[in-house]
């Protein structure tokens, strides 16, 4: 996107790999091996002018580690200015990323994402090389021994990405968008989670299989504005108007199950109590636990924290657990997708309340279900589309036909 309209991932997948990331996003090739014993994949995730966001997934190859640091180095004057699930610092050129207080244990095999803003002017390369507690990352683990397991991941065979056709039942998008799709999806295999996009297990269609074809939402009021009752409701019911634009394309496609998916904000997260101007108890509230320089919703109650569906440290169960987050900042220029959920600027959301098509949390909706960003490349010169940031403000056909590959993709997965 351009300013201030702009939009991340994964991410990707930004995740979702979004990596993730799936924040969703453009992933930068820069350096993806990671060090002796790790792994990194460093995803550029929205770009705008002088602006950018990445995603970062650190994967651990070696031995089980309690606590990490990550180091690399810009070679283009790249500032880091904002940073979310680690505490980042910078020195001249050289980042330092140590684990928050919930994300520092690594198993082998084991895997967690940060992100964050930055400024750049002229170009925006990715960083050549990463160090994990000090050790260059390369990948592989550097003294593997037989009494330590071969490093594993959550992923289903082929293990470097698909490499027979999808099932294609379903699968007839008009002829001018075949080729584009094709290059599309190649994209996807190439960049996200070093080769294997179908390796993550935590894009927004996990999350809303696992729930059963519903959504959870925490909102994060990084503000020191008040909220009245009536505001509450206005965003719930904006972000379920939102949704639904994406779930309605599936309807009836392909074999997805869902007719609706019901949107439900289940939490708020700010600094003061007195901000949230409403006494009754229909939405759980969390105060002051600041993470990222701003209001985190309770972890133990997060998918993003909880990535087996399991919540047994949640106050309240796991019917009060949440999907995505949606991260609301004041000054916020711009928005960032993947995983965990949805950031853009509150002034923006709130202005939009009203609107049929809030643009830049469409776009980045579209991170949190895996599709790409395409600051690099265009498959459809001269056309717009909601994915090709600022060149469109509403679902268009290709948008729906690459949210429908990802499911041609995926299905079986669920069982269709």
């Amino acid at each position: 996107m351009v300013p201030p309209m702009n939009g991340a991932r994964l991410a990707v997948v930004l995740a979702a790999t979004l990596a993730t990331t799936a924040g969703a996003a453009l992933m930068v090739t820069g350096a993806q091996a990671a060090a002796a014993g790790c792994r990194v994949d460093y995803r550029v995730t929205s770009q705008w002018s002088g602006g950018f966001g990445a995603d970062v997934t650190v994967t651990n190859l070696g031995d089980r580690v309690d606590g990490w640091t990550l180091a690399w180095s810009y070679t283009a004057g790249q500032t880091v200015s904002q940073a979310w699930n680690a505490s980042v610092s910078q020195s001249g050129s050289r980042v330092t990323a140590t684990n928050a207080s919930y994300n520092g244990s690594l198993g082998t095999g084991a895997a967690t994402s940060f992100g964050f803003n930055g400024t750049f002017s002229g170009t925006n390369p990715a960083p050549a090389s990463f160090t994990l507690n000090g050790t260059t990352c390369t990948g592989a683990p550097t003294t593997p021994t037989p009494s330590t397991p071969a490093p594993t991941t959550p992923t289903p065979t082929p293990t470097s990405g698909p490499t027979t056709p999808p099932p294609t039942s379903g699968w007839n998008p008009p002829a001018n968008l075949a080729g584009p799709l094709n290059q599309v999806w190649q994209h996807v295999e190439q960049t996200y989670n070093n080769g294997n996009p179908l390796g993550f297990r935590n894009y927004g269609w996990d999350q809303l299989f696992a729930n059963r074809g519903a959504i959870n939402y925490c909102v994060r009021w990084d503000s020191s504005a008040t909220v009245t009752a009536a505001q509450r409701d206005q965003i719930q019911a904006a972000l379920a108007r939102q949704y639904k634009k994406w779930i309605s394309v599936m309807v009836g496609h392909n074999g997805f199950p869902y007719t609706d998916v019901p949107v439900k904000v289940v939490g708020w997260a700010v600094r003061d109590r007195n901000q949230l101007q409403w006494s009754d108890n229909s939405v759980d509230i969390y105060v002051n636990n600041i993470r990222e320089n701003a209001p985190q919703c309770s972890e133990p109650c997060g998918r993003y924290f909880n990535q087996n569906g399991q919540y047994p440290n949640c106050p309240g169960g796991a019917a009060h657990h949440y999907d995505h987050s949606l991260w609301l900042t004041d000054g916020f220029a711009g928005g960032a997708g993947g995983d965990w959920g949805q950031r853009i600027g509150r002034e923006y959301f709130m202005g939009s309340l009203g609107s049929d098509n809030i643009h830049i949390l469409l776009h980045e909706i579209g991170h949190t279900y895996g599709l790409d960003d395409f600051y690099d490349w265009d498959p459809l010169p001269g056309q717009g589309f909601i994915m090709k940031a600022g060149s469109a403000t509403t679902i268009t056909e290709f948008d729906t036909w690459m949210l429908r590959d990802w499911w041609r993709h995926l299905k079986s997965r669920y069982g269709y």
